[in-house]
């Protein structure tokens, strides 16, 4: 496994904001889910193998995750902060020719940079599907809030509990995991609809967004579908998901 060094940059309000690189040639920025951080694309050999094919891997750590700086102050956290951030990764490498990609919260918010201007050759969008992107999570909101607010009181086993546990086994900050959950902006379905870059949408078969995901290629303009084996959790591991990625950067 890959442990490339880490570098750092300023958010556009000063916070410092961890990435880390590997390989050489296009500029692939992929962006990380919930709770994790660049690892999610290292430790499996994802980025690494991306790379093998002539890519630079770019993997940065969101505000309150990883080695980026992780704030408890709300007004750290204004809405579509992580947005915000991807852009000045952007500004600090002086990216005008790249790809962009991202898994579950981080495919999110390569929506939300795509809505926002951004210009990336091509996108990828792993693991979040229309529902999630317009601001659809209900039951799963619900079950976060009421861990953050009850941290170690939920019966382990239990829905809470399960969620309490991957929250602390991934090392995350939960004051400032709330704060990031907080930030988080819904995309409009007449946005999503005016998306002209070619954006490939990745699911693991056993997801249980599957079907949010076919409805988001459905909106989009110009979106290619891939299914890799796994649900939520495993399908990032797949080798699957790398080949799919670097499959349509190359050919689309």
């Amino acid at each position: 496994m890959l442990n490339p060094e880490f570098s750092f940059f300023p958010g556009r309000d000063g916070v410092d904001l961890a990435y880390r690189e590997v390989g050489e040639g296009r500029p692939l920025v992929l962006l990380h889910g919930f709770t994790g951080d660049a690892e999610l694309w290292l430790r499996n050999g994802q980025a690494e193998t991306i790379a093998a094919r002539g890519y630079r891997v770019i993997l940065p750590d969101f505000r309150g995750h990883g080695r980026s700086t992780r704030p408890h102050d709300a007004a750290a956290y204004p809405l579509d902060v992580l947005t915000d951030d991807g852009f000045a990764l952007l500004e600090h490498l002086g990216l005008d020719d790249y790809d962009l990609g991202g898994y579950s919260l981080g495919a999110r918010i390569v929506v939300r940079m795509l809505v926002r201007g951004a210009t990336p050759g091509r996108a990828v969008v792993a693991g979040q599907g229309l529902r999630q992107v317009l601001g659809g999570e209900g039951a799963a909101d619900s079950v976060l809030r009421r861990v953050f607010a009850g941290m170690g009181t939920f019966e382990p086993g239990s829905p809470e509990g399960r969620v309490e546990q991957w929250i602390r086994s991934s090392g995350s900050d939960p004051a400032a995991l709330l704060h990031v959950w907080d930030s988080i902006v819904a995309t409009p379905m007449e946005a999503v609809g005016r998306i002209e870059v070619p954006t490939l949408v990745v699911m693991g078969a056993d997801d249980e967004r599957v079907d949010s995901a076919d409805q988001l290629a459905a909106a989009l303009p110009h979106a290619p579908q891939a299914v890799v084996p796994g649900d939520h959790w495993t399908a990032a591991a797949a080798p699957e998901l790398a080949a799919a990625i670097v499959d349509f950067l190359a050919h689309g």
